[in-house]
């Protein structure tokens, strides 16, 4: 894989109205790039190959600070009292942590009065159980049934054992919540979803979960017509799952992308599918938002 390393040269602030977090890049789409399902990911669509890791960390961090003070974030919010920044749009944060002085970055968040810092996983990085963020950073453990995992996540953590991480990070001093995403709808994808409840259930009930602290949040798959033919060209698995034209429909994103995105009749009827199973399994799991 090709690693570079390089300095963020601009820092603009966007103004964005999320259920996900106060501020991060805009639309949280999921891509399919080098054997992994991304989400909130905009570098693989323009860079399919590779990582790049911003090294100026001190500066981002500096515009962090000089951003909380300044927000129009009415707080409480939905996303909870602080002002709430997603810090791993462009990569899995927890995979990537040894390019980064995560330390220096959790230690700004969690000393921070007013910001706070979350980011979705798909991997168990038990070094981080050695640092106690005081409950300022929110990891977000990604969940899709572990039959479609080992298609479309075959480098990651299983599903069982980002199950088996929950409790451990919310001792070691994490806020923990449960990111079903991207949610695939496929042939018997109920039954599918439904034996992921399940096992999330068995999970609190042995482990003895603090269900009232673990909240999810549920976001329906985008796909984009630029990564399809990427996927197919390089016969990565699994579009099959992804690209189902009979049900979805095109849209155009702002930035010009070619995406595809369930049809939005069906899409409410497959939002309410989900919630009933969802809730007749995990009544404690309060879903933040879904869309």
């Amino acid at each position: 894989m090709e690693l570079k390393f390089k300095k963020i040269k601009a820092i603009t602030k966007i103004a964005k109205d999320t259920k996900v977090v106060n501020f991060s890049v805009k639309k949280n789409e999921n891509y399919f790039a080098n054997g992994i399902l991304t989400h909130n990911c905009y570098m693989k669509r323009h860079k399919p190959e590779g990582l790049s890791v911003a090294t100026n960390t001190m500066d981002i961090l500096t515009e962090i600070n000089s951003h909380a003070y300044f927000s129009t974030v009415e707080k409480p919010n939905q996303t909870g009292e602080y002002v709430t920044y997603d810090i791993s749009c462009n990569e899995d944060f927890a995979l990537h942590a040894k390019y980064h002085d995560w330390k220096t970055i959790f230690s700004f968040f969690r000393d921070h009065p007013l910001a706070m810092g979350s980011f979705a996983t798909k991997y168990v990085n038990k070094d981080l159980l050695d640092f106690n963020p005081e409950g300022k950073i929110r990891v977000r453990f990604s969940l899709m049934p572990e039959k479609w995992r080992k298609v479309l996540e075959p480098n990651t953590s299983a599903i069982d054992l980002r199950l088996n991480a929950v409790p451990r990070f919310i001792d070691a001093g994490y806020e923990v919540h449960l990111n079903f995403s991207p949610v695939i709808v496929h042939d018997l994808w109920l039954t599918e979803y439904e034996l992921l409840f399940h096992l999330v259930s068995r999970h609190a009930q042995i482990n003895g979960w603090e269900t009232n602290a673990v909240k999810s949040e549920v976001i329906f798959l985008t796909h984009n017509e630029q990564k399809h033919l990427y996927n197919l060209q390089h016969k990565i698995p699994g579009e099959d799952l992804l690209w189902v034209p009979k049900i979805q429909e095109r849209k155009v994103s702002q930035y010009g992308g070619k995406n595809l995105r369930y049809e939005h009749n069906r899409k409410v009827d497959y939002i309410k599918q989900f919630v009933e199973l969802h809730n007749q399994y995990l009544p404690w799991n309060t879903i933040r938002y879904i869309f």
